[in-house]
């Protein structure tokens, strides 16, 4: 996989050109992985939600192809757009999202947090009361209480055009996290977004985004023995 770190650039022309590279890519292309950070913008996803935009103010709203609702990209998240040829790697979807999830629980592991997994709702958690604690979350159904005591430090969302992957996840180091309170996150009303620094982990952008880098290029390392056949 070829890493590019990005630095900050435009939401709108990361992802045209995501989807150009995706159109143009053939068999043989190489995966990459491009990392980089957004200026204010809030994203809505396919199935969002207009309701979900409490109050936008003066940053945009931008529509784009990924899956989920509403979310919020801002100086100080790292943003990794996985590109990734799932027929070549042999997953499918479901295996490529629990990789990226993944990838981030063990880049937070680094800094001592201890991220978790909410079944039905794609990104990472952590427990706002104990980020450092390593204690098993248990199950929680969809509803109520769903999120009750855990604030959201990453965020999901793919497109997969031809068997291939764009998009990807974002996951908040040192930002200004005001703007999460003018939308519903990702759909879900009231629930509190955190980032490293809120936790009392001191790091920077850079930092935190060459180790997602590594750790997201060692999900999508060729597998023993070669490519396996396409599923």
């Amino acid at each position: 996989m070829i890493v590019k770190t990005l630095g900050r650039c435009d939401h709108g022309d990361t992802v045209a050109a995501m989807r150009a590279f995706t159109d143009a890519r053939g068999p043989d292309t190489p995966d990459e992985l491009w990392l980089c950070e957004h200026p204010p913008t809030f994203t809505q996803g396919l199935a969002g939600k207009a309701e979900h935009v409490l109050d936008a103010g003066d940053i945009p709203v931008v529509p784009t192809n990924r899956g989920g609702q509403v979310t919020y990209h801002g100086p100080g998240q790292v943003v990794a757009y996985p590109l990734v040829d799932l027929r070549r790697q042999g997953i499918f979807v479901k295996e490529h999202v629990f990789r990226l999830e993944q990838a981030v629980l063990k880049t937070l592991a680094e800094f001592g947090v201890t991220g978790h997994r909410v079944a039905g709702a794609p990104g990472i958690y952590v427990r706002l009361d104990d980020p450092f604690g390593h204690a098993v979350l248990p199950p929680r159904p969809p509803g109520p209480g769903q999120f009750d005591g855990l604030g959201k430090i990453a965020a999901l969302g793919i497109k997969v055009s031809r068997h291939c992957t764009y998009h990807g996840v974002a996951l908040n180091v040192a930002m200004d996290l005001s703007p999460f309170s003018r939308i519903n996150p990702c759909g879900y009303a009231g629930l509190p977004a955190v980032d490293l620094g809120r936790l009392g982990v001191s790091t920077d952008w850079a930092t935190v985004a060459a180790r997602l880098g590594r750790r997201l290029a060692a999900q999508f390392e060729p597998p023993p023995g070669g490519t396996p056949s396409p599923p």
